[in-house]
């Protein structure tokens, strides 16, 4: 069942139609990205549906509100980020991993930056120092380019600019092992090395 606004669960249907209008079926109105990138903001659900054949087109609108942010000068990708993440495309293995891997980022990121707002703001109001919060941001930051990095290698090419990492123990290398076991090992323990940081990132401070 749909609403007006998106909410206690139910979804919005969006038809865009060959002329590029989107139309919102929930308020019989056309809308247009940035209402659409609001309604995001908001936590109103909503899919949008190719008006003539049907097909659900959610994930490229989305795609397009990005840009259109990104174009504003609302700047949130790095260069470096973007062109890591261009050059996982066409791979198995990072079609695989990557997106839950990255949704899961977001969500602890998410998380992080609310308690954090949060806390400050209930303890000194408006006059609490910002420093914490970018050191914050670059920490996150610096946890999804180290797991984009981890996961060019297994497509075969090294990203050109490449970001400091945390100091990690070395596995030293099976002799004669198998050689597709051991990447998958150690890209497994790369993986609970981010995820530790970002559980390190999101625990409360005592």
């Amino acid at each position: 069942m749909t609403d007006t606004d998106g909410q206690n669960g139910a979804v919005i249907t969006i038809k865009k139609y060959a002329n590029r209008r989107l139309y919102n079926t929930a308020t019989s109105s056309y809308v247009t990205l940035d209402h659409l990138c609001q309604m995001v903001k908001d936590g109103s659900d909503f899919v949008v549906y190719d008006a003539k054949s049907g097909d659900d087109i959610t994930r490229s609108v989305l795609t397009q509100i990005i840009v259109e942010e990104e174009s504003k000068g609302q700047n949130l990708l790095p260069i470096s980020f973007l062109r890591q993440l261009i050059g996982a495309y066409g791979d198995n293995m990072h079609q695989m991993l990557l997106p839950s891997f990255l949704e899961q980022s977001m969500e602890a990121f998410t998380q992080n930056h609310g308690q954090m707002e949060s806390y400050f703001h209930d303890t000194f109001g408006s006059m609490f120092p910002t420093s914490s919060l970018d050191e914050m941001g670059k920490q996150n930051k610096a946890v999804f380019e180290n797991a984009m990095q981890m996961f060019a290698p297994l497509a075969g090419h090294t990203p050109k600019a490449q970001v400091p990492k945390a100091e990690t123990p070395k596995t030293k290398p099976v002799e004669g092992g198998d050689p597709a076991k051991n990447q998958m090992d150690e890209m497994a323990r790369k993986l609970n090395e981010l995820q530790a940081q970002l559980a390190a990132m999101t625990k409360p401070s005592s």
